[in-house]
């Protein structure tokens, strides 16, 4: 259990002011994460990331012949895109910059938005995702698997190639060829418990073992009989080799603990696992046991293995020294100069004239805001709970700061006078650069187009006009998130909701009433949800374990919109009592 926080929401900005003081001589603090102290001017600049709860990864490998920066979100969530973006700017030495992350959706939504931003601004940016858990899709559909413990390969050989001196176009190269040729197994015997909370994740039956298990406290997709060491070694040996590409006898290896399982237990296992795969004919090239790609306090570990050739063979090879990873001797071409790294802008933003109708608007959205804060900081276990069931549990945490931020940012819009598309917008920015995931980059554009619909200067704002703003919403969602009804997310709550509130409020329907109606829609599409099967996002690979138990997505989605109607309710009798 973690049991050594102060305030578990602030969990990871903890932990990462303790790790920055103490590698103060090594890496600055920068929004998002960490970079190197150093400058490297001409370097391709390679920058890793995800959620906390790796250690060492992410930010522990920052430094000579590894990564240039990392990305630090929250505990099992994705970083941000402005995270991403103010970390890769950071970082960049001229040369361009290389993310790579592991493969889940909210990773590869919020590093590809930030990649594009720095595209924007001429930082030629490429990103890289790792895709190397065997169990979490077949080999048909590669595309969809997990990167686990094989992310520290990747990142390594990327890191050593650009402090070879490769171009991007050579660091991507490599990168993607490590990750074509690395794979992963691994077995959990328990979950890991997020802080603050009393119980873990999951647990696994006494003298069982979860197998392919994913490192943000998911559970394993199958259980097995827990057996003996050199038993598991020989599972997790076969299961590996049984993709081998065949081509080559040298292979890099990682016996990586995901926390909890002590370095005495993996030697044992590797006492196993050497012999068994020199006598496939393999040459261990730099094997690693010990603790690399984490996952808080989860007992279970992993074998991973990259099929070698001669140029993987030098990168993987070749020395790195970093706050929590050394290899050989690193070297740097004299002092290097301390990086500086300057201070964010605020951009002043021109006064908007606001209308009436616009104004009443914007003080609305902020009061639902309010709302949908309270409600879902009341809802948050209950939505880790679910959302542990074929995840990660941190659906109710990233809520409760995206819903907080939001609400942070309406307030001072609000207090400027603002109208409803500059405080949407305010809510819909701070949900995405403060709570990072998918469910954070998908709110923020929604609010952010939802307000660009209703305007700031409206003469009248009448219901139909919501609906289509909240219409525009929807299609934001789906453009970046790509489900589809059907999928088990948020969708299959808000699609039932917009239909509703269009039909009712084209039939000449009041908004509240309306909003009412299209609310018991969601809710109960969202209940429904326990049908389906995941198709996307971090549940998929746990697809018949979430049989029975809602989408959290979907059921936060429903909890804010019915928050979000007793408000217009409430608005809509007062502006009667005034009428009269």
């Amino acid at each position: 259990m973690t049991k050594l926080y102060d305030d578990p929401r602030a969990f990871s900005d903890d932990l990462l002011e303790g790790f920055v003081d103490l590698h103060a001589d090594r890496v600055l603090s920068v929004e998002g994460g960490v970079v190197r102290a150093a400058e490297t001017p001409g370097k391709v600049a390679v920058v890793v990331g995800g959620g906390s709860g790796h250690y060492p990864a992410f930010c522990g490998v920052v430094g000579t012949g590894f990564a240039d920066g990392a990305v630090v979100g929250n505990v099992f969530t994705s970083p941000s895109t402005q995270e991403a973006y103010s970390v890769g700017r950071a970082a960049s030495n001229g040369a361009g910059v290389l993310f790579s992350t592991g493969n889940y959706a909210g990773d590869v939504m919020n590093f590809t938005l930030a990649q594009q931003r720095l595209q924007q601004e001429g930082i030629d940016t490429r990103v890289v995702f790792v895709t190397d858990d065997i169990a979490s899709a077949p080999v048909e559909e590669i595309h969809k698997r997990r990167g686990i413990a094989g992310d520290f390969v990747v990142f390594k050989i990327a890191g050593a190639a650009a402090e070879a001196g490769y171009d991007l176009d050579g660091v991507e190269r490599v990168a993607r060829l490590a990750n074509d040729r690395t794979r992963t197994l691994g077995v959990a015997f328990g979950g890991c418990t997020m802080p603050g909370a009393d119980t873990p994740l999951f647990t696994v039956p006494d003298g069982r073992m979860g197998v392919g298990l994913g490192i943000h406290g998911e559970p394993g997709i199958a259980e097995g009989d827990l057996p003996r060491a050199a038993d598991l070694a020989r599972r997790l040996v076969e299961g590996v080799l049984a993709e081998a590409p065949g081509d080559t006898n040298r292979v890099g290896v990682i016996l990586n603990g995901l926390g909890a399982t002590k370095y005495e237990e993996l030697f044992v296992v590797w006492r196993t696992v050497a012999p068994l795969l020199r006598s496939a004919g393999y040459t261990l090239v730099d094997p690693e046991v010990g603790e690399l790609v984490t996952s808080l306090d989860m007992a279970g570990c992993s074998l991973t293995l990259v099929f070698l050739d001669d140029e993987l063979d030098e990168l993987w090879r070749a020395p790195a020294d970093t706050p929590a990873y050394r290899k050989g001797i690193a070297t740097t071409s004299g002092a290097a100069p301390r990086r500086t790294v300057a201070a964010a802008t605020v951009t002043e933003t021109e006064a908007v004239e606001v209308s009436p109708a616009a104004r009443r608007c914007g003080q609305t959205a902020t009061a639902v805001l309010a709302a949908m804060a309270a409600a879902i900081e009341g809802a948050a276990d209950e939505l880790g709970r679910v959302d542990a069931v074929a995840g990660d549990g941190d659906h109710g945490r990233g809520m409760v700061k995206g819903t907080s931020a939001a609400l942070q940012a309406a307030e001072r819009a609000d207090a400027s006078g603002a109208g409803a598309a500059s405080v949407l917008t305010a809510a819909g920015e701070a949900w995405a650069s403060q709570a990072g995931g998918t469910s954070g980059v998908l709110w923020g554009a929604a609010l952010a187009a939802l307000g660009a619909r209703l305007g700031d200067d409206a003469d009248v704002i009448a219901p139909s006009d919501v609906a289509a703003a909240v219409r525009a919403g929807l299609e934001a969602i789906t453009t970046l998130g790509k489900a589809s009804v059907g999928d088990k997310t948020m969708l299959d709550a808000l699609v039932p909701f917009v239909d509703r509130l269009e039909r009712e409020t084209a039939a000449g329907a009041e908004l509240a009433d309306a909003w009412q109606q299209a609310a018991a829609d969601a809710e109960q599409a969202a209940q429904a949800t326990a049908d389906l099967k995941p198709k996307v996002g971090r549940a998929r690979p746990l697809a018949e374990r979430s049989l029975g138990t809602p989408d959290a997505g979907a059921l936060s989605l429903a909890l804010c919109v019915r928050t979000a109607a007793a408000v217009l309710a409430q608005a809509a009798a007062d502006d009667t009592v005034r009428s009269k």
